[in-house]
């Protein structure tokens, strides 16, 4: 087995804007994995939110690289790792190399139905409401638009252009932990008047118990409240959805278990994603599938992809081809 560990670096298209701050690049971190000609690839995008960096990631993986070589198994990785950036990156490697030595596809591995093509959600960064309107009026084609906001007081405005703007979208809001509970208490009602379909993260991680308490005019989702099956004993009561990205399970072998813990316990799924080129998302379509919500529009918010990616469509996103993963 040989390791190769590479840091890279992507322009987005424009600046890509949150409550947290904006980005006019990323800096994804891949793993290849070698045996003979079978090569097996994973993508990761550490977070600084989860106290990650690219520096501290691509030492964790070097650091486990000796145990690569010898043959650590997928099943040893989940102890050896913690759930994170790094643990995805080889994971989802592990799965491309066995699909690859074995001809078989990931989808076929996993014991999962043949995969389908997904609709994606498309993601408006934030800036001002008259902005954000003009955005939404040249997305307005897409079923499903998503619509970060600031708590900053003009989120109402912001998403009244939005939906101005595309009056036929199916919208969600995603608050990224920076609403305040007067913020949710003003905003969730009128969202339920305003095309919206569901609010995503309106309250920071750990500071969300008041979820229990307050109505729920619409389906509340968690994001940075979610991580992997350890989070769901905190979630019951508080949300009626979760956010499952890859690089916050660690990889497609979590992400698999954690969804069906999760529709078990009544909770709604969307798939979600950091940015990101093609090749993080290619595991991710293989997890959305059957999924109520998709927000895998990475690639699309890139200045250019990895080639060759996946096929996307307007808002349909391909099956991954075992040229690119899996």
């Amino acid at each position: 087995m040989q390791v190769t560990i590479q840091c890279e670096r992507w322009p987005v298209r424009g600046v890509f804007r949150i409550a947290r701050g904006c980005r006019t690049e990323i800096n994804p971190v891949t793993v290849s994995l070698s045996e003979g000609e079978a090569v097996g690839r994973g993508e990761c995008i550490p977070y600084q939110r989860y106290q990650e960096t690219v520096a501290g990631v691509a030492e964790l993986l070097q650091a486990l690289s000796p145990a690569l070589q010898a043959g650590l198994s997928r099943t040893a990785l989940q102890q050896r790792l913690p759930a994170g950036a790094a643990r995805n990156a080889v994971d989802c490697a592990l799965w491309d190399l066995q699909a690859k030595l074995q001809r078989q596809p990931v989808w076929q591995l996993a014991g999962l139905l043949p995969p389908q093509p997904v609709t994606t959600a498309y993601t408006l960064s934030i800036a001002e409401p008259d902005r954000m309107g003009r955005a939404a009026a040249a997305e307005a084609h897409r079923p499903v638009l998503k619509l970060k906001v600031a708590g900053d007081g003009q989120d109402l405005q912001r998403i009244e252009a939005v939906h101005h703007h595309a009056p036929q979208a199916e919208l969600i809001v995603d608050a990224n932990e920076s609403w305040s509970l007067e913020d949710y208490q003003h905003l969730a009602p009128a969202c339920a008047q305003l095309g919206v379909a569901l609010i995503e993260q309106p309250f920071p991680a750990g500071q969300d118990a008041a979820l229990a308490e307050l109505p729920h005019p619409l389906p509340v989702c968690a994001d940075e409240s979610c991580h992997d099956r350890s989070s769901l004993a905190f979630l019951s009561g508080r949300y009626e959805y979760i956010n499952i990205k890859l690089d916050k399970t660690g990889g497609l072998t979590e992400a698999l278990a954690l969804r069906q813990a999760a529709v078990d316990q009544g909770l709604g799924i969307m798939v979600g994603c950091m940015l990101g080129t093609s090749l993080a998302m290619a595991p991710a379509v293989l997890l959305a599938q059957g999924v109520r919500y998709v927000d895998l529009d990475g690639p699309l918010l890139l200045a250019e992809d990895r080639q060759p990616g996946l096929r996307i469509e307007a808002s349909q996103i391909h099956p991954p081809e075992p040229t690119l993963w899996g």
